[in-house]
């Protein structure tokens, strides 16, 4: 992916709608941010760019005859040079979706300058990350194996269920009960990823690996586990995934 200080992003524009795409076009080229637009009638057409063009980014509507966006997303995931992928829709019910595929930003139409230059911040942040961004991902957590105080790593827990007054954090590989309360813990890791789906399940964002919608059931994949997200967290789930910084799980 061409970094920007060396002349800008190429972008392509994929919408069925030719006011749409002429729209998006305009606001893109007043990004000093993005050197090249491209645009396509299709995800079939964008293909056929791709295949002349090498591109960054591809700002794509979801609901397209034919390929749509979420299949053209699918098809650029097995490219050997994926460009990013941001998704313009009118509608919000593609986040998980979106998520999935590892979507950069999800930006809903009527799209508003302000919000579309957020999408390319997040793409240019996903090229170039700001050097010395903090990461609070180094808490140390004691845990007692065989009356042996060890240390777990706050990144390296995928999830976290509640049992009573403690907590059972897991790993890759093993578990340990902490007497921690779970809210405690969803409030302390807020700021590190950590997200509550269920109300006995709290699960790193940056560990999962796959969203599931299924006849109104919703699931996350965190390694070999399923986690189910109650009905009451899918609301907060759908607006995590819609907000989520660029590069984010």
């Amino acid at each position: 992916m061409t970094r920007p200080e060396e002349g800008g992003l190429t972008a392509l524009v994929v919408d069925d709608e030719a006011p749409a795409r002429s729209e998006l076009r305009f606001l893109l080229e007043q990004d000093d941010r993005i050197g090249l637009v491209h645009v396509a009638a299709s995800g079939t057409d964008a293909l056929r760019t791709l295949e002349n063009e090498r591109v960054d980014v591809v700002f794509s509507d979801i609901s397209m005859p034919g390929l749509d966006g979420m299949a053209l997303a699918r098809v650029l995931a097995r490219f050997a040079s994926r460009p990013a992928v941001v998704f313009v829709t009118a509608y919000d019910q593609h986040a998980v979706d979106a998520f999935a595929v590892d979507a950069i930003d999800y930006v809903m139409k009527p799209v508003r300058p302000e919000r579309l230059a957020e999408a390319v911040r997040r793409v240019v942040a996903s090229v170039t990350p700001a050097a010395g961004e903090p990461r609070d991902d180094e808490e140390k957590i004691p845990v007692e194996l065989g009356g042996v105080t060890r240390f777990v790593t706050r990144r390296d827990i995928r999830y976290v269920t509640a049992h009573g007054d403690y907590a059972r954090l897991h790993t890759d590989t093993e578990s340990h009960l902490v007497r921690i309360p779970l809210n405690t813990l969803e409030e302390r890791w807020a700021a590190a990823g950590f997200m509550r789906i269920h109300r006995s399940t709290l699960v790193s964002m940056h560990h999962v690996s796959q969203v599931r919608m299924d006849h109104g059931k919703c699931t996350v994949r965190v390694g070999a586990v399923d986690l189910q997200v109650s009905r009451r967290h899918m609301r907060d789930l759908r607006q995590h995934l819609l907000s989520r910084p660029a590069g984010a799980g």
